[in-house]
């Protein structure tokens, strides 16, 4: 669901875009990649473990489609993988493919040419606020803390008594952990719009507001998010901005760097942090899942942590390959896999367990449920593939059906709070 003004601009933006391809050699050229400039390269016939074995080599795995693997590495790190036999062919750099994506006269403080359907920090704030201003007797807006830039990481609470704090369950979705993941952003906008809009005239929207607790955080990442377009060209910008960044989704308390799904280098995608909860946005989330726990009884029942890309529904664990473990029984994990295959049923996406894209530690979904026992599940948004960054950054026009695509499942899960 677009703003009036996103929706104006999301169009002429797109018919801008026609009139600007025959001019892009006009527009300035990115300086050459150098020497160690990162890369993207497709890895074909990779399966969890080799994935897992990719990710230690210090690339990153950005996306998987039928066992094709889309990696970020460094010539260093692509060299290294040959030698392990992996295929990896002639890989395209970074900045080039940033180069192919921001095109036309950048706006600095706002997105691409093309992305106009996509709401900034600034603006994401001026949504939450109209919408609790719209309608204030279902909807308000706070702030779970500060990140590390000092902007306040905003949270919409959506409730019949929204003033109350009521015995119902209680069911969170956050977006934008890491920075190029805007979709996600507009997912939590699209569930805070269809829960407060359609209140009264949709009956599911209407049953689900009246009988949960609906918690939504559209940025957990705000200064990350923030950088990605802040020069008006995208960054290909993952980690938050503390020093050289921290990977938000693996600093985590629940098995912190504990089984080689993160990296200790500050320089790698996926570092962890100096110690857990490092990261103040990881560290003002668990404080506010925390303040959850009333009379000894964690109120937020389920969850969904919403990225991209690879349309995947994934549940806990991540940082093991066995379903049965420590803090799992075939009970609990028969549960996350009926209801995540009930979801993927609605919005074409693959169900699998976390592990099986590849091992993660430190990550949110682990901690939810190895905490506190939340139905917790990660979705990886659309695209399915898309062949490299720009499956980071899909054009505005796919906003609309790529959020609604997930309408179904959200109700599920908000029905399953309650189970």
């Amino acid at each position: 669901m677009f703003s009036s003004r996103r929706k104006a601009a999301a169009v002429a933006a797109a018919a801008c875009l026609a009139l600007l391809a025959p001019v892009s050699a006009s527009v300035s050229a990115e300086p050459a990649p150098t020497a160690q400039d990162p890369a993207i390269y497709t890895v074909p016939g990779t399966d969890s473990t080799s994935r897992t074995e990719i990710n230690r080599t210090g690339a990153q795995v950005i996306g998987v489609r039928d066992g094709v693997a889309t990696v970020e590495a460094t010539p260093e790190q692509a060299e290294r993988l040959r030698a392990a036999g992996f295929a990896l062919g002639e890989g395209v750099p970074v900045s080039e493919a940033l180069q192919r994506i921001n095109r036309g006269q950048a706006r600095p403080g706002d997105f691409p040419p093309g992305y106009e359907g996509y709401h900034t920090y600034d603006e994401t704030v001026a949504e939450l606020d109209q919408i609790v201003s719209d309608h204030p007797d279902i909807a308000e807006k706070s702030s779970i803390g500060k990140s590390f830039e000092g902007r306040d990481i905003p949270v919409l609470k959506i409730s019949d008594n929204v003033g109350q704090d009521e015995d119902e369950p209680e069911v969170l979705f956050d977006c934008n952990q890491h920075a190029r993941e805007h979709l996600t952003t507009e997912m939590c906008l699209r569930i805070a719009n269809r829960f407060t809009d359609g209140y009264g005239s949709d009956q599911a929207v209407t049953e689900a507001v009246d009988n949960r607790e609906i918690w939504v955080i559209p940025i957990v990442n705000p200064d990350g998010s923030a950088y990605d377009v802040e020069s008006g060209e995208f960054q290909g910008w993952r980690k938050n901005r503390q020093d050289t960044g921290t990977d938000v989704n693996r600093n985590w308390g629940f098995k912190w760097g504990c089984c080689g799904g993160s990296s200790d280098d500050p320089d790698a995608e996926d570092y962890r942090g100096s110690a857990a909860w490092s990261a103040p946005e990881t560290a003002a989330m668990r404080d506010f899942i925390d303040s959850r726990v009333v009379s000894g009884t964690q109120q937020i029942k389920a969850a969904i942590d919403f990225h991209t890309y690879s349309e995947l529904v994934l549940w806990p664990f991540g940082h093991t390959q066995d379903d049965v473990t420590e803090g799992m029984t075939q009970e609990e994990y028969d549960r996350f896999a009926r209801v995540g295959e009930e979801m993927a049923q609605t919005n074409g996406y693959t169900p699998q367990q976390s592990s099986d894209l590849y091992i993660t530690d430190g990550d949110s979904l682990d901690w939810m449920w190895g905490q506190h026992k939340i139905l917790a599940y990660t979705f990886e948004m659309y695209p399915a593939n898309g062949g490299g960054l720009d499956g980071f950054y899909p054009p505005a026009d796919v906003i609309e059906e790529e959020t609604a695509r997930n309408d179904a499942a959200v109700d599920i899960l908000l029905r399953e709070a309650g189970a």
